[in-house]
């Protein structure tokens, strides 16, 4: 246990440890191997016991010849995907403990001069960030592997500082990728199961200088929570199979660390890994020989007490076929491939079998296959084998796309992919799909006879300068009949939307409110409420043309180079066509998703104030309603002062939060006060009053309706304002007691400014805004502001709150000029 207290007094470093080998390391006299665990967001440093419980188990198994030390940092759970001001004072944290757990193996007979780190989440991020540092030597690492991490770009931008963090990270490993041959990088994300981080925001930057980064999705998909768990054996196994006899610590061969790295979680799992395998291999045993011409064979047997090799040869097969195909059923047996000279082959292992498929052409001097089946008392297998031709075996369809009308599901492939079948006979059926290019495989076991869906979805599209293809490989039964269909499933594609895009919906949502609140100000005489007026106001046409056709332009250099002379930032979807994330459909299909969910939050919203109004009414009826004309008086510019000081010496979120908490009271407060005087209405009509005082009765409670709209529209806005700020503000409480102010804020001079605002809005009403000269420009205004905002807020929702304070502004200024 570490505790760096002055400078990090939030943030702390520890030796994992339990039994007898946490007391015999409690002096901190060690001589293992480091590893360094980093939790990522609101993730705790306890999550390394699954990584360091499992290797000292293994450790146990070799009598300690090789131990890993595994150290973990206390980054007090903070969030940091959601908040990334604190993301630079990690990295410099991370930076300390590699130096100080470096110094504890000092003068050590086998002293380690470099650390492997294992980042889970924002944690290897972090990790990757350390290469940033200008005094970092990137010698201290030597392995990085990370885990369900976001290296591509943040799943929600809510602020400045975690974008410009982003950036700083990639462009750094973009420009000096010839800096980091001598690390080796593994990223692997958690397939479709993963819910918050999705895989393709998992892989890691393509660099071109050099070959030791690796991205792969594993082949189980899991979800983030159960992340760490899942690749525990895999990662130990690796670890172990990394080590340098020599030197006792991780192998310093860059090569040989991809090699591990490849057969662990690419190529091989749950299998022992060889560096250099033998290329002869001595047949020992009294087995029986039996030699097999057939092109097509299957052995089964049942507690079989005799040994026997199974020869195959290939002089006779190789003019009629390509490829041979082996498998055998699982039933607690293993056998094994006897080849006369090195060799490689396709190998693919499932929960049921395990299949070898190999390229005839790729051995011109193998004369013969090799099967040996050991003695199987007490246990049944069945083995096949068939020599067959590809081009007998190999289907290649077009993939179908949105507009198509025939079957089977492949979704969201690019229009100029194929997909490739291959098929091999076996009982029961087994479907293989896999992607190439993102080292993922989805399998599917059936029962026969039986319907299976297949949903064929890309994490990431295929890359430009990559020629290979999706395959869905079919392991089916040779005495049934299948039938292949595809189609376009709309279901599954509006899933692939959400997955991609969910995280700019409150940027679709606040431009939906912001129609309306434009709408509401053009038709002030006649104001409608805000879910008449949503549907009024939102429409798509009004956006989505405009968009469209600056994303196409952008398409030319000349257009370019106008919109770059004007200092004008690059489109948002433009960035995200360029990823292949991107579509003109997505776009519409985000909008009327947001229509959607603004309408169903202000028949929410307005249905809650009507009921608290009632209940406030109930408990305190109003007898007189007063109302103050002035927009500024002295009490609210001491709110104003007070609430700005809150902002600039604490956090600018808890004074957006406080004045849109006084502003719902507000509003509440007035609900009940307009239930009241409609009530009073009544009975004075009933008592038959004068004509005056109900005009001016009718004429008061006018004024009142139209004001409260507008309210309750400015209200549904800034619900979305405070939910963006909402997360530094969980961060500031989080951190209370380490620093009364937050620093850096991303919201302080946005605060100030909109407590200003809100004060005088909240007191306003619309008799001041229809004499307005400005009125009408105020009216126009959340158009544009609508389309800047899906322009350039998608990937920075912190914009958001910038279009809305501006439109707002222009409200005040109706409401003094």
């Amino acid at each position: 246990f570490f505790n760096f207290s002055r400078r990090y007094p939030a943030y702390e470093l520890y030796l994992y440890g339990e039994g007898n080998y946490a007391e015999e390391n409690k002096n901190l006299l060690l001589t293992g191997i480091p590893v360094l665990f980093l939790p990522g967001n609101a993730g705790s440093y306890k999550q390394v016991r699954s990584l360091g419980s499992i290797a000292l188990r293994k450790a146990e198994d070799v009598d300690f010849k090789y131990h890993f030390n595994f150290f973990s940092v206390n980054f007090n759970e903070e969030l940091v995907a959601l908040y990334g001001g604190s993301l630079q004072r990690q990295t410099k944290f991370v930076h300390e403990c590699i130096k100080v757990i470096l110094k504890l193996y000092r003068n050590r007979e086998f002293a380690p001069t470099s650390v492997a780190i294992v980042g889970h989440s924002m944690g290897g991020l972090v990790a990757r960030a350390l290469l940033t540092l200008k005094n970092f030597k990137p010698e201290l690492i030597n392995l990085l592997i990370t885990q369900a991490t976001p290296h591509v770009a943040p799943v929600m931008p809510l602020d400045r500082y975690l974008t410009d963090f982003y950036t700083a990270v990639n462009n750094h490993w973009i420009l000096k990728a010839q800096d980091l041959r001598n690390l080796t990088t593994l990223s692997v994300a958690g397939g479709f199961r993963d819910y918050q981080v999705r895989s393709g925001l998992a892989f890691l930057p393509r660099l071109s200088q050099h070959d030791s980064a690796l991205s792969v999705v594993v082949k189980k998909q899991t979800s983030f929570f159960c992340f760490a768990w899942k690749l525990i054996l895999a990662t130990i196994r690796a670890f172990f199979d990394l080590i340098d006899e020599n030197t006792r610590q991780i192998t310093e061969d860059p090569k040989k660390r991809m090699s591990v790295l490849n057969h662990h979680f690419v190529r091989h799992p749950a299998k022992i890994f060889e560096e250099n395998p033998e290329a002869f291999t001595g047949l020992t045993g009294a087995f029986i020989w039996i030699t097999v011409k057939a092109s097509k064979w299957t052995y089964s047997v049942y507690n079989d007490s005799d040994g026997k090799y199974f020869t195959f040869p290939l002089a006779s097969h190789r003019k009629s076929y390509s490829h041979v195909y082996c498998e055998n059923s699982i039933h607690g047996f293993s056998y094994s491939f006897f080849f006369f000279f090195p060799f490689s082959f396709f190998f693919f292992f499932s929960l049921y079998f395990k299949v070898v498929i190999l390229k005839l052409q790729d051995y011109p001097s193998l004369s013969h296959i090799v099967i040996q089946v050991p003695p199987t008392v007490g246990n049944k297998y069945t083995l096949d084998c068939e020599f067959f031709k590809e081009d007998s075996r190999r289907v290649q369809l077009p993939v179908t796309h949105l507009f198509s009308f025939g079957k089977y599901n492949i979704l969201l492939l690019e229009k100029n992919e194929k997909l490739i079948l291959l098929t091999f006979e076996r009982k029961p059926s087994v479907y293989r799909l896999h992607i190439p290019w993102s080292h993922e495989d989805s399998v599917v076991v059936a029962k026969v006879p039986s319907s299976t869906e297949i949903s064929a979805k890309l994490h990431i599209a295929q890359p430009q300068n990559d020629s290979r293809v999706p395959e869905l490989n079919i392991y089916s039964s040779s005495d049934c009949q299948y039938e292949v269909i595809l189609k376009t499933s709309l279901l599954q594609i509006l899933g692939q939307v959400i997955r991609f895009h969910a995280g700019v919906l409150p940027v679709y949502v606040v431009s939906n409110i912001l129609l309306t609140y434009g709408g509401q100000l053009s038709t002030l005489i006649s104001a409608g409420n805000f879910s008449l007026e949503l549907v009024r106001t939102a429409k798509p046409y009004k956006v989505e043309p405009l968009l469209s056709i600056v994303v196409f332009l952008q398409g030319f250099n000349w257009f370019r180079e106008i919109w770059e002379s004007l200092s004008l930032p690059e489109v948002d979807a433009a960035v995200l066509s360029s990823q292949d994330a991107w579509f003109p459909l997505v776009s519409l299909i985000l909008f009327l998703l947001g229509t959607g969910i603004a309408y169903w939050n202000g028949v929410f919203f307005s249905t809650s104030l009507r009921l608290f109004s009632s209940l406030w009414l109930t408990l305190f009826r109003p007898t007189v309603l007063r109302k103050d004309n002035k927009l500024i008086t002295p009490r609210r510019f001491c709110v104003v002062l007070s609430l700005a000081l809150v902002s600039w010496t604490t956090c600018g979120a808890l004074a957006v939060f406080l004045i849109y908490l006084q502003y719902l009271f507000k509003v509440l407060k007035e609900t009940s006060q307009n239930s009241s005087i409609y009530t009073v209405k009544n009975q004075s009509s009933m008592d038959s009053t004068s004509k005056a005082t109900q005009s001016l009765c009718n004429s008061t409670i006018a004024e009142g309706i139209s004001s409260l709209k507008m309210h309750v529209t400015i209200l549904n806005l800034f619900t979305w304002i405070v939910l963006l700020n909402l997360p530094s503000l969980i961060y500031w409480l989080k951190n209370l007691r380490y620093s009364v102010r937050l620093d850096p804020d991303p919201c302080r001079s946005t605060a100030i400014i909109l407590v200003c605002i809100l004060e005088i809005l909240m007191n306003s009403s619309t008799s001041e805004v229809k004499s307005s000269k400005l009125l009408k420009i105020a009216a126009k205004v959340p158009l544009p502001l609508s389309v800047a905002m899906l322009a350039f807020g998608r990937m920075h929702l912190y914009k958001v709150p910038h279009f809305v304070t501006f439109s707002l502004l222009l409200h005040v200024l109706c409401c003094i000029v």
